[in-house]
């Protein structure tokens, strides 16, 4: 009778851990995609900020058409990828690095326009985009955190054979454009 009891404590100690492993893999990949859904809030109030931007500056910037074509292009881009549904997360990437580019060019070609950088719409809107942008990196930071829990916990012994059998997969990170990687030039 007592080697029975051991077998069915050791079979109920195996079940209990299987279930708290499954149950912390399920949680984590719930973070990572509540994380993930975390960018998407902030790329949408960027979204919904640009037009607004972009009405600003319009009646200042008569030389540089040219420069809200590409802001209104690249926001375009970004939003068709963004709700594609089999867009992948590098292409995302890349088009929120784009979109991210043209409204430091935009930003860029202001200092030209004195009227327009005094401009309290300007300078709220900018403030706006400015906060929007910081936030939308350290929901990357967030998300980047949570996947690399997540495909830790993919990885490592014993959890690593649940997770394979069960079909759990990593996750990417989001990663920096090669341009922002590169040194600003600062001249005086």
């Amino acid at each position: 009778m007592g080697v029975l009891y051991i077998i069915l404590i050791v079979v109920a100690i195996l079940i209990v851990w299987l279930i708290a492993t499954y149950n912390g893999l399920i949680r984590s990949k719930n973070r990572v995609d509540e994380a993930y859904s975390d960018i998407d809030v902030q790329l949408k109030r960027r979204y919904d900020l640009i037009p607004n931007l972009v009405e600003t500056v319009k009646g200042y910037l008569t030389h540089e058409r040219e420069t809200l074509v590409k802001l209104t292009e690249a926001r375009t881009s970004a939003m068709r990828l963004n709700d594609k549904a089999g867009a992948t997360l590098a292409d995302k990437e890349q088009a929120e690095n784009m979109l991210s580019s043209t409204l430091k060019s935009l930003f860029a070609v202001t200092e030209n326009y004195p009227d327009l950088k005094a401009s309290q719409n300007f300078l709220q809107l900018q403030d706006e985009i400015s906060d929007t942008e910081n936030k939308i990196q350290a929901s990357r930071r967030f998300y980047n955190g949570n996947v690399r829990d997540f495909n830790t916990k993919l990885q490592v012994f014993p959890t690593n054979l649940i997770a394979n059998s069960l079909n759990f997969k990593k996750y990417d990170f989001f990663q920096a454009a090669v341009a922002e990687r590169q040194n600003v030039a600062v001249k005086f």
